[in-house]
């Protein structure tokens, strides 16, 4: 067998394995992300949340659909409130909607937190993310953004009988009683909205963009991530100013 005289090592022969790591992370940041460097995670007194697609409750929705599942959210929820370096919350939407109940839920836990939140909606916070997008202390709309506000629909088997209809207005209202009572808009507004015909191809009610989000009352403010984020920043600082003085008392 023909030897040339140089002896290789594996080490030799074999790339550096630290080397390996980072082609590997640069190959999956590429594939995952489309670019080559992301930001270096820092520690950070705010817990970002994001709300996308279709809010999935009850019902485990088909895997081509982009997906909220309201198990994933709560329990993040419930530890962000109980995280003592967590001192405010942000939560971005964009989603068509989803599951009555579940979106409740989610926009009960984030009215009930005990630290200042804001939302922001990019995209759209249509349907049932509309009551998450008023849930927060202040909210905020892209100028671009929309919401779509329309009644509640049953989907799968419909018992033809006055205690369905009953069920549905009862849920209709709890709907319209937590928006009203977490925003600006009145009751009677909100109702023309969600009942205004005409204005959706097939269906009941009405899109709002940005500006008249605010104009009805249902959002507090347009901008984007930056004004949102300097909102709970001042807030997270009003907050501690409150404590100190009730310490001091």
């Amino acid at each position: 067998m023909y030897q040339s005289g140089m002896d290789f090592t594996s080490e030799q022969l074999e790339p550096n394995a630290d080397e390996k790591r980072k082609t590997n992370t640069v190959v999956d940041t590429i594939q995952q992300l489309g670019q080559t460097a992301t930001p270096a995670p820092t520690e950070s007194n705010i817990f970002c949340m994001t709300i996308i697609g279709q809010v999935e409750g009850h019902l485990v929705l088909p895997p081509q659909n982009k997906t909220t599942k309201y198990e994933h959210l709560i329990p993040q929820l419930v530890a962000a409130e109980q995280n003592q370096k967590i001192e405010g919350v942000f939560i971005i939407l964009n989603t068509v909607g989803g599951d009555v109940e579940a979106g409740l839920a989610i926009a009960e836990m984030i009215s009930s937190l005990s630290k200042p939140t804001v939302t922001l909606v990019l995209g759209g916070g249509h349907s049932i993310g509309v009551p998450i997008a008023v849930a927060g202390d202040m909210s905020f709309i892209a100028e671009t953004a929309t919401m779509t506000i329309h009644p509640i629909r049953l989907n799968g088997l419909i018992i033809g009988v006055p205690q369905t209809f009953e069920y549905l207005d009862k849920m209709q209202e709890r709907v319209i009683r937590f928006v009203t009572s977490h925003s600006n808009v009145s009751e009677h507004i909100f109702k023309e909205l969600m009942f205004k015909t005409g204005e959706l191809t097939r269906d009941i009610g009405t899109t709002v963009i940005g500006a008249d989000a605010v104009k009805h009352g249902l959002i507090d403010a347009v901008g984007g991530l930056g004004e949102a984020i300097k909102e709970l920043n001042r807030r997270i600082e009003a907050n501690k100013l409150l404590k100190q003085e009730v310490s001091t008392v």
